[in-house]
């Protein structure tokens, strides 16, 4: 269970190298006992980044794409005593010029950024429903309020995560477990190398600094940074033909 600080006993990362999950770990501030398991398909990586926390962790195999051994993972990391929190931040945004060519590769983003959460989560849930407790961190992000033409696959998998999130988060109410979802704008970072920073940008590190002051808190969700929330508002409200236009 989180102490009343927002700070966790043993963590669940899916995703162990992904920038924002490893920004929220190092911005928790948990005791050095936490025990925080990272999982992912890079066992090397995840071990560096491992020794680079203040915590005791270890790694676990996880592949994204492998819904199949989706709940058997969870179920092993529960085996080792009760999760307080679970953060999801597995995620991929393969260029649209290139999903244009390869309809492959959107099916591969979707089953990233959205399908491998669903069978994740809800096998994480059904833990912490047992467990009477816990948390369960969602990055959602911008793109998932409107889709835009430069990445609308991206936008509609991240718009499917979003949903589902405030469905999980009304299906476990009076259950004792908490979801708490993310909406980041661009997060500048290895996901976005090469491209040019949007307004209201952010930095992983920032996104961390405000999920972890949001666990100690009790909102549902939580924007990054707090002003995207009002742009968010004028973004569903942005005639089509002018939405057309926009390049990003």
């Amino acid at each position: 269970m989180l102490d009343n600080l927002g700070r966790p006993g043993r963590v669940l990362l899916l995703g162990g190298t992904s920038e924002i999950g490893l920004a929220i770990l190092a911005a928790l501030g948990a005791p050095a006992d936490t025990d925080v398991v990272l999982a992912g398909r890079d066992e090397q990586r995840m071990a560096a980044a491992g020794k680079e926390l203040p915590y005791r962790c270890t790694t676990i195999a996880f592949d994204a794409l492998e819904t199949g051994r989706h709940e058997a993972v969870v179920a092993d990391v529960f085996a080792g005593g009760p999760v307080d929190l679970v953060i999801a931040a597995t995620g991929v945004l393969t260029p649209q010029a290139e999903v244009d060519k390869d309809p492959l590769l959107a099916a591969q983003m979707i089953e990233i950024n959205f399908t491998g959460h669903v069978t994740t989560l809800l096998a994480a849930a059904t833990h912490m429903r047992k467990q009477q407790n816990g948390t369960i961190v969602v990055l959602s992000s911008i793109a998932a309020i409107r889709p835009r033409k430069a990445n609308y696959v991206y936008g509609a998998a991240k718009a499917g995560l979003d949903a589902f999130a405030r469905g999980l988060t009304d299906a476990l109410a009076g259950s004792g477990v908490r979801v708490l979802l993310v909406r980041p704008g661009f997060v500048t970072g290895r996901m976005t190398a090469g491209l040019s920073p949007a307004p209201l940008s952010s930095t992983p590190q920032q996104v961390g600094a405000a999920v972890a002051a949001a666990l100690a808190g009790t909102d549902a969700v939580v924007w990054v940074p707090r002003s995207l929330a009002a742009a968010a508002l004028v973004l569903r409200i942005v005639p089509r033909p002018l939405w057309r236009k926009m390049r990003r």
